[in-house]
């Protein structure tokens, strides 16, 4: 496979090293000799955060000590979204983790001081695993290509219920994800994240065509809204698996709401079809992944819930990802699509 970094901003990483060395001093009061190593960039993933990899060793009581580390900045002017839920993501992850049920990396600090590393960030534990990686595509090379079709099941039925074990999380329990008071949660909550997203592209070109989706997908509303917590980027490709095919994490809570139960299954739904479906366009089918049907079935008996109307959440799914690939555009000064094509793609004539 392939190395390839995709980071929206990298450093000296001899620099963040003993940049990291000194802030750990604070944090382990009772440590000496605190050194980091193995500073890495992830492979193939990661285009929102500066995100980097480390191992942590040190001495305390006697002992010697050593934690696999992950640093995650928050991003300065490399913005995706136009929302900062960067405090909430590690909120989020915090309480997962807690639970128990839906597998995470431990959050382990979060530190608010931006003249340590030029922003905010956390650092959580270091999950040992292989990620189904979209650059290259995961259908296309790489471990998942090459495993059999009973491994592919057994990954495949492993991220469906943990995609729907999300759902048995009470949203009582996530109410600092609540949006502003028009639109606190549910289909509310992500539609007007998404038309502010739409307004926040606008700011640097028109989006004729986004309009026109909108109007198109507010016509054509949902009446199913069941409550939920969303991940907000669910896929495959941000999970994490041991050599067995079973989840070892959950990862990428940068988007978190309370946007309801079925945008993360339509968006898992839309990508797994798009990444490795039997419509590919990144790679080839690859046998033992779920169909779109069994993924709706095995979703609904774990999470308890139902998939009424999850093609108008589909539909949204692309709107949504087109409004981060124009930004992504952008921010890279590579446009994403022609006119024609985004409006063929979102439905609008």
């Amino acid at each position: 496979m392939s190395d390839v970094i995709v980071a929206p901003e990298t450093r000296d990483l001899e620099e963040l090293a003993g940049r990291l060395a000194h802030w750990l001093s604070g944090k382990l009061p009772g440590a000496s000799g605190i050194t980091i190593t193995n500073l890495a960039y992830p492979r193939g993933a990661g285009q929102s955060h500066e995100t980097v990899l480390f191992d942590a060793h040190w001495s305390e009581g006697g002992r010697e000590h050593a934690q696999g580390c992950v640093v995650r900045i928050k991003p300065r002017s490399f913005t995706v979204f136009p929302d900062n839920l960067f405090d909430e993501q590690y909120q989020v992850m915090k309480l997962l983790a807690e639970e128990g049920e839906v597998r995470v990396a431990r959050p382990l600090w979060f530190e608010e001081d931006p003249e340590i590393l030029g922003n905010a960030f956390f650092v959580m534990e270091k999950k040992q695993g292989r990620v189904p990686v979209s650059i290259p595509p995961y259908a296309r090379e790489g471990w998942l290509r090459d495993a059999t079709p009973t491994q592919r099941r057994t990954l495949w039925e492993g991220a469906v219920e943990q995609l729907a074990l999300i759902q048995r999380v009470p949203v009582s329990k996530v109410g600092f994800l609540k949006g502003p008071d028009h639109a606190p949660q549910g289909w509310a909550q992500e539609w007007d994240k998404y038309q502010r997203f739409t307004a926040w592209l606008e700011e640097t070109a028109p989006q004729p065509v986004l309009r026109d989706a909108l109007a198109r997908l507010e016509a054509e509303k949902p009446a199913h809204d069941p409550e939920g917590l969303v991940w907000g980027d669910a896929r495959i490709g941000n999970m994490m698996f041991d050599e067995d095919f079973k989840v070892v994490a959950v990862m990428d809570w940068e988007q978190p709401s309370l946007g309801g139960a079925l945008h993360d299954l339509a968006w898992f739904c839309t990508l797994a079809e798009t990444m490795h479906g039997r419509t590919s366009s990144h790679g080839a089918y690859l046998e033992g992944m779920g169909t779109r049907a069994e993924t709706i079935a095995l979703w609904e008996d774990i999470s308890g819930k139902s998939s009424d109307g999850l093609e108008w959440y589909e539909e949204f799914t692309h709107f949504k990802m087109t409004c981060t690939g124009v930004r992504l555009g952008h921010l890279r000064g590579t446009p994403i699509m022609d006119e024609a094509t985004m409006r063929r793609r979102l439905k609008v004539a």
